[in-house]
């Protein structure tokens, strides 16, 4: 059977735990109630023919190929719509059967192209096994295809192609493009004969609504829908499991292959975080692993004004190792440091921060969780006792209201999304507390209930105006409370919030939304069954990120939304290994598993397996880091996968700090922003040439496994491994899991994880240990990992970061579908089709007021900086907000934010910037020399055996 069907099995049992027994072609079978018969004979390893039924969607019974026959009822029913029933006979090949699924095939062959042999889907093509699993040699009609409804072969999308010529409108992908993704983009036009399938209202794939998820080409039985990579390559030959490599969704795919070559990305069907789904990204947007600008061999120079100088892996560690060893005896100990990836596995990243406490002897290790996540650790650790989200993603199912803070989830995490608004088309409710209007908001067959839309930084002054309603109207779940939490903190917690300051009215004045708005949504919150809330960096990403994600547990414990399946306090992780990285002991003053380095017993049972005597002292995060370096006393940075010069605030400060160090030393894909400012180039490799481990957002750990030999020679634990050798600290792995069998020894909740235990098990969401020998979906169900749930006062304090005359508006930021993070993935893939630029979004009497029109060039200032970009007039952000994303470096977004920080974690504050917008005549000057600079900067001399 072609690779692209393995996922299709009919109809899936019902959860029923009353069982069925059955006869199905003189065999026995039990199911469960609610199977449906094609079900049941697959249990047996009978498979009907059909054409329009596939595990993705519901059953629809129109291709009329999986008629069986049942003793004592007329008719031949269709197998995958009919339910089990106990004591049924079915037949399922008779002499009748055969005429009639022949005489059907015969009506779709004879309405088809006559082109099977050159057809690109040629052996993945399931009218072509259809046709033979009835036994059709020949078609009595003579071939009609070239009149069927032909209006041309679409292009337009980048990745797949449409021929409604080898369409049978078995209705597969207007059923996923609903079903599955909830986007309706697909519909059946025409009738009879004259049926097609059309994008919208008769426009290309890329005019239209799709959001190019690949559900449709995945569901596609024939050549209609059609990746263009297995057009150009050809039918995948093998197929290995792995994990997308963008955001904390953590979706399980296939990697299909011809011998080295990847031919397409199709997301797995038993993958428990996607569950079959996927996105552009992940489905799609992989050609960066093989794009021209990624470098292959180590580089180094002696200043950054210098051209790269390409060597061998030897000689760039030999002379990282000797720019390390000569600062730290000129500067001291703690004159270097790292950063880790959340791009990286968790294997990766393990060794990057044994390589900095180990190897370079201090504490001196952060990663990107710094500026984005930071605050729920710090904050769910506080309040529950564990630095992670609560639920599973499958919870969602459960859930009868939905809470989104600060999340965009359709957007940033668009399978979680699909799944979401799957959920609310089946009766859930939605509150969304956002300054910009989300697409969950408002879109096809779903709109929130409620919608908060708040003032940029008071998401504190929102959280404890709900929990006024909640305490003073009676609504608080004591119960709970007073079995799971402190009585005595939430006693001083309520008195706290019902103070009249904290009411809705009271807020309203400086948060902007409308006070009923409130009282209503809390209510819901409240007393409309299982609450659960979701939450993202616009709730972490603000100088009070730490308080508000108190506040969001407070809400949660206050209503007894914790402990089961629907409810829970959820942060939607943006990187794909961002919770894995914080496991790994990535901040400067926890090891991993989130033991403070101060404490004895945890670093003494490191020394012990480590052999070297470990700091006890924290060490400095990133922006101590910039600090130091601009003050003189930090000289050297190892950056493991990450743009810090891009993804950081105040763009400025980080290039001072940069510039300031002796020595850089970026590990990485691309020569990035960062690269300007280095000095050596060790290249990376990608998730596709790669083993070890990703853990998502819902704390579940997936393998990562290798289809391809790395093009740069060396993964990046082997990297990390040759570096620490060449430094004079040397680890002994050979693979990967041996570095996972360390991490379990040393990490209570890895203690049961292996590379075993994920084969069997398909992957372990943390902990994992004896009492949680598989893993564990849903935490706290009886009682918090701190014990008593711990209430926190969380008093609003207004950003220091104003508007005023100079700078009236607030700045907020996001993300966009088609683009991750800053771009450098992404940029580099078609994905580009849908976003080329950064755009920023104002409300049209902002616009009015300054003379800006749809398209312009509009300059955006701050305080800290400037940058140009052109304008996007909406409605959906409030007047007085405006609203970018950050993936182009030609715009960078983050010269214009500042050092405020959250007071706890120092995650910066992106949500919250004052600016004011004016016309411009175009790109600033920084700007229209970026790419000379860009190109100055990624300068390589000529190898000297090349010269020769």
């Amino acid at each position: 059977m072609a690779l692209v069907h393995e996922t299709d099995f009919g109809t899936p049992p019902s959860l029923s735990e009353n069982m069925v027994t059955l006869t199905i072609d003189g065999r026995s079978v039990s199911v469960p109630e609610g199977t449906s018969i094609m079900r049941a004979a697959m249990e047996i390893g009978t498979a009907i023919p059909k054409l329009c039924a596939t595990d993705m969607v519901d059953a629809f019974g129109s291709c009329r190929l999986c008629l069986v026959e049942i003793d004592g009822r007329s008719g031949t029913p269709a197998s995958c719509t009919t339910p089990v029933a106990d004591g049924l006979v079915v037949h399922t090949q008779t002499e009748r059967l055969k005429q009639i699924r022949k005489g059907v095939m015969e009506l779709y062959i004879s309405d088809h192209p006559l082109d099977c042999l050159t057809c690109s889907a040629n052996g993945d093509c399931e009218l072509q096994d259809m046709a033979g699993a009835v036994g059709l040699r020949d078609v009595r009609y003579g071939y009609s295809g070239e009149k069927h409804p032909n209006p041309g072969l679409d292009e337009s999308n980048p990745y797949f192609t449409y021929d409604a010529s080898k369409c049978i409108v078995c209705s597969r992908c207007v059923r996923a493009c609903e079903e599955v993704q909830g986007t309706f983009a697909l519909t059946i036009a025409g009738r009879g004969f004259d049926s097609v399938v059309s994008p919208g209202m008769q426009e290309s794939f890329l005019g239209s609504e799709c959001v190019s998820c690949g559900a449709c080409v995945q569901a596609c039985p024939t050549a209609t829908l059609n990746e263009k990579s297995v057009i150009e390559i050809g039918t995948p030959e093998r197929s290995v499991v792995t994990t997308c490599a963008y955001c904390g969704v953590g979706c399980t795919f296939k990697a299909e292959m011809r011998g080295e070559e990847l031919v397409r990305m199709v997301p797995y069907k038993d993958g428990k975080a996607n569950r079959g789904h996927s996105c552009v990204k992940g489905r799609f947007a992989w050609g960066y692993a093989n794009h021209k600008e990624r470098i292959l061999k180590p580089m180094i120079r002696g200043k950054i004004t210098e051209p790269w100088r390409e060597v061998s892996w030897d000689e760039a560690f030999a002379y990282a190792a000797s720019e390390l060893k000569r600062i730290q005896a000129k500067y001291g100990r703690d004159s270097v440091g790292g950063i880790t990836s959340s791009r990286c596995t968790n294997e990766e990243t393990f060794l990057v921060q044994k390589l900095i406490r180990a190897g370079f002897g201090n504490n001196n290790v952060d990663t990107c969780a710094r500026v984005c996540h930071s605050p729920t650790g710090y904050g769910l650790s506080t309040a529950f006792g564990t630095s992670a989200g609560t639920q599973d993603f499958d919870s969602v199912e459960h859930a009868d209201v939905v809470m989104i803070i600060g999340a965009n989830p359709t957007d940033g995490h668009p399978v979680f999304g699909s799944r979401l608004k799957k959920r609310l088309r089946q009766g859930a409710k939605l509150i969304v507390v956002d300054p910009r209007r989300i697409d969950l908001v408002r879109s096809a067959h779903v709109e929130a209930a409620q919608h908060l839309p708040l003032k940029p930084g008071t998401n504190v002054a929102v959280l404890t105006a709900l929990a006024h309603v909640i305490v003073t109207e009676g609504l608080a779940n004591e119960a709970f409370v007073r079995e799971r939490c402190d009585w005595s903190e939430y006693e001083h917690w309520a008195a706290f919030v019902s103070d009249e300051k904290h009411s809705p009215e009271a807020t309203a004045a400086f948060t902007g939304v409308d006070p009923q708005a409130v009282r209503e949504a809390a209510r819901l919150y409240a007393t409309g069954g299982n609450g659960a809330i979701y939450y993202g960096l616009g709730v972490t990403e603000h100088s009070q990120g730490s308080t508000t994600v108190m506040a969001i547990a407070n809400l949660a414990m206050a209503t007894g939304n914790l402990g089961r399946p629907g409810v829970g306090v959820n942060p939607l992780r943006g990187q794909n290994n961002v919770q894995g990285s914080c496991d790994m002991g990535s901040f400067p003053h926890e090891l991993p598993g989130y033991r403070h380095i101060s404490t004895d017993a945890v670093r003494e049972s490191f020394e012990a397996l480590w052999n070297v005597k470990l700091d006890n002292e924290p060490g400095l995060r990133i922006p101590n880091m910039l600090d130091a370096a601009v003050e003189g006393s930090f000289k050297a940075l190892y950056v493991q996968g990450e743009d810090i010069l891009q993804s950081d605030p105040n763009t400025k400060h980080v290039a001072a700090g940069l510039e300031a160090m002796e020595c850089v030393i970026v590990h990485d894909l691309f020569l990035n922003e960062t690269a300007n400012y280095a000095h050596i180039f060790l290249p990376g490799s990608t998730f596709l040439e790669k083993n070890g481990t990703f853990t998502n957002a819902e704390r579940r750990i997936q393998r990562v496994r290798k289809v391809m030999t790395p093009k740069n020679g060396l993964e990046d634990w082997e990297v990390t491994l040759r570096l620490a050798e060449a430094v004079g600290y040397k680890m002994n792995y050979t693979h990967p899991s041996q570095i996972m069998d360390e991490i379990a020894a040393l990490t209570p909740t890895f203690t049961g994880v292996s590379y075993d235990r994920l084969e069997e098990l398909g992957s372990i969401q943390w902990p994992c240990n004896e009492r949680a020998p598989e893993g564990t979906p849903v935490m706290h169900i009886d009682h918090f990992v701190r014990g008593k749930g711990k209430f926190v006062i969380t008093e609003y304090v207004a950003t220091d970061e104003r508007t005023g005359p100079r700078f009236p508006l607030l700045l907020t930021t996001g993300r966009i579908l088609s683009q991750y993070n800053v771009g450098a993935q992404t940029r580099r893939t078609a994905n580009t089709v849908w976003h080329d630029e950064d755009r920023l979004e104002i409300h049209p009497h902002d616009a009015e007021q300054r003379g800006v029109r749809d398209g312009d060039w509009v300059r955006l200032a701050s305080r800290a900086g400037e940058t140009t970009l052109r304008a996007l007039i909406t409605d959906r952000v409030a007047p007085g907000v405006v609203y970018t994303t950050f993936h182009h470096p030609d715009t960078q977004a983050n010269v214009v934010t500042t050092e405020y920080s959250d007071w706890a974690t120092n995650c910066p504050e992106y949500k919250v910037t004052a600016v004011q917008i004016a016309p411009s005549n175009g790109p600033s000057e920084w700007q229209r020399s970026y790419e000379q600079q860009a190109a100055a900067a990624r300068r390589i001399a000529v190898p000297a055996e090349a010269a020769e």
